[in-house]
């Protein structure tokens, strides 16, 4: 649905967008990691045909951006980070003025803007008027405007940007729905937490580069080199600390309140001895886990040295 060749944008000596490779396929729900100015919109926009590259090439749906651009643009939906409404307007009249702009005539009009606002959970505000609407409420009605020509891809810039923790949550439900609909979805963000239970695969940008590319589980698998584990006893932390120690899997050990955090060395993937030898010893196990990888630490680890 999406394929990228060596996409490059260039302003002067500052090159935005350096060479990115990217192939992704129906359903595929893509996070866009990466700090405030290090290509993500660029990288966007230039997919949407609305910037041309320097260089490389890019192709939506089997359709070259430089010959197809027109037809690109009707499969495609782009929801930048902040745009423009009529507050003059109620919801429903919003929706099918741009209804009219994509040609969606005649009694249909008003039944596709019915449908796109039950998709974003706004039928209760489809009479009341566009100035009304908090942050999160017109970031939805956006996200319905872009999806009323039903687009295959869509390209989502910081949708969740500047709204309330309950409005991000409501985003992310609806870009969970949005997978399950088979829209190839490219959602960027900086706030990297928002999209670990969203995305199938992430990409990782960095100064222009796609440092990493893959789907999600890869990712924070590439990020952790040693397994750790939480693990807490009933009693005696500190003695069940010293039996750990000796354990030939162990690379440290440290104590943080009454838990025990254990590196394991490099490699280990069955620690299966650790608990036997704890309960051996006569220790109550209240907790043995491994401690998660999450989004952002993957982003710490797989960027060092390249943020200088």
């Amino acid at each position: 649905m999406i394929e990228t060749k060596q996409l490059t944008k260039k302003y002067g000596d500052l090159i935005a967008v350096n060479e990115i490779n990217l192939k992704l396929v129906e359903g595929d729900v893509f996070g866009f990691i990466g700090p405030n100015g290090s290509g993500k919109t660029t990288t966007m926009r230039m997919i949407a045909t609305l910037l041309s590259p320097d260089y490389g090439e890019a192709y939506i749906c089997g359709k070259s951006i430089y010959t197809h651009a027109k037809e690109i643009r009707r499969l495609v939906g782009f929801m930048p980070d902040f745009f423009g409404v009529y507050d003059d307007m109620t919801v429903l009249e919003y929706l099918e003025f741009f209804a009219a702009t994509y040609r969606i005539n005649g009694p249909g009009r008003k039944k596709v803007c019915e449908e796109k606002l039950e998709l974003v959970d706004m039928t209760f505000k489809r009479d009341a008027m566009v100035s009304q609407l908090s942050r999160g409420q017109t970031q939805r009605i956006g996200l319905a405007r872009v999806m009323l020509h039903e687009p295959q891809v869509l390209l989502l810039d910081e949708p969740a940007s500047g709204l309330d923790p309950r409005a991000r949550i409501e985003i992310r439900n609806l870009l969970k729905r949005l997978g399950e609909l088979k829209k190839t979805v490219i959602v960027s963000s900086h706030i990297l937490p928002e999209l670990a239970d969203v995305c199938t695969r992430v990409g990782m940008i960095e100064k222009g580069e796609l440092i990493i590319d893959g789907r999600v589980d890869e990712v924070m698998s590439k990020a952790r080199q040693s397994i750790i584990l939480n693990i807490r006893v009933s009693e005696s932390a500190e003695k069940a600390s010293l039996l750990l120690e000796q354990c030939s899997v162990i690379d440290q050990i440290k104590m943080e309140a009454d838990m025990i955090i254990a590196t394991l060395k490099q490699g280990t993937l069955d620690y299966s001895e650790l608990p036997t030898r704890l309960i051996e010893a006569g220790f109550r196990l209240k907790l043995f886990r491994e401690e998660e990888v999450n989004l952002e630490t993957a982003f710490m680890e797989l960027t060092k040295g390249k943020q200088q």
